[in-house]
């Protein structure tokens, strides 16, 4: 949580972490946009989530669905179903994670920690997009972003940002805060926010001893990127 709320309060967003039952009727309604993360999942917090992302569906807010180690417990999978069928606008998650939440199994998994390259998921994503209605988006040495059909990919970012806890949790927060400005156009505002996290973090691999220091300079980054530097540094591709 540490990382995502700064990871948000340095780009301009306001972060609210709220998993209370008590609180979500009050705190959706008040948002842009909603991330549903389940890496810390326990059981009383899955009625949690179902209720913020069907009050974001209600009030057609978007809303992101993190699916951290889905493949590693069926409780996880199952979880993930069934947020699933709430029609989240985004899914961002690892490639191990896309291809185990597109074939509804489990193993094959190291944690929260990716199996699988990126690219190996970009089959599985599109059929997942397909089947889900959602873009598909992939964290990897190169992000993809798929709605099914288009495939884009964004080659910013640095090896040593995957040693970094959380940080995909942080750009799947910030892909939201990026959809939350331009709702209508959720496909361009994820590519847009993996290629401006990546770019942030080779700006900060400049100036980076190691996954510390590192963390601190991506967040530093962040709030001191500017218009041309985001034009000049973003390396984005269409594959299709």
């Amino acid at each position: 949580m540490d990382i995502i709320a700064n990871t948000l309060s340095s780009t301009g967003a306001s972060p609210a972490m709220t998993h209370s039952l008590l609180e979500i009727p009050d705190f959706t309604p008040q948002t842009h946009a909603v991330v549903i993360n389940i890496g810390t999942l326990a059981p009383e917090w899955l009625p949690c989530m179902k209720c913020a992302a069907g009050i974001a569906n209600e009030l057609a807010k978007p809303w992101v669905l993190d699916p951290a180690a889905v493949g590693a417990s069926c409780f996880r999978l199952n979880a993930c179903l069934e947020l699933l069928a709430l029609r989240p606008t985004v899914i961002r998650g690892n490639g191990s994670e896309i291809i185990a939440l597109n074939t509804g199994s489990i193993g094959s998994t190291k944690g929260a920690d990716s199996l699988h390259e990126s690219s190996d998921a970009i089959e599985a994503a599109k059929s997942l997009a397909k089947s889900s209605g959602s873009i598909v988006a992939i964290s990897g040495s190169i992000d993809y972003v798929t709605d099914g059909h288009r495939v884009v990919g964004a080659h910013n970012g640095v090896q040593m940002m995957q040693k970094i806890t959380a940080s995909g949790c942080a750009v799947s927060a910030l892909i939201a805060a990026f959809i939350a400005i331009d709702p209508a156009h959720a496909f361009e505002a994820t590519v847009s926010a993996f290629a401006v996290y990546g770019l942030a973090g080779e700006i900060a691999m400049g100036l980076a001893k190691g996954p510390a220091s590192l963390r601190m300079h991506l967040i530093d980054s962040l709030h001191s990127l500017d218009e041309d530097t985001v034009i000049n540094g973003v390396k984005i591709t269409s594959f299709s």
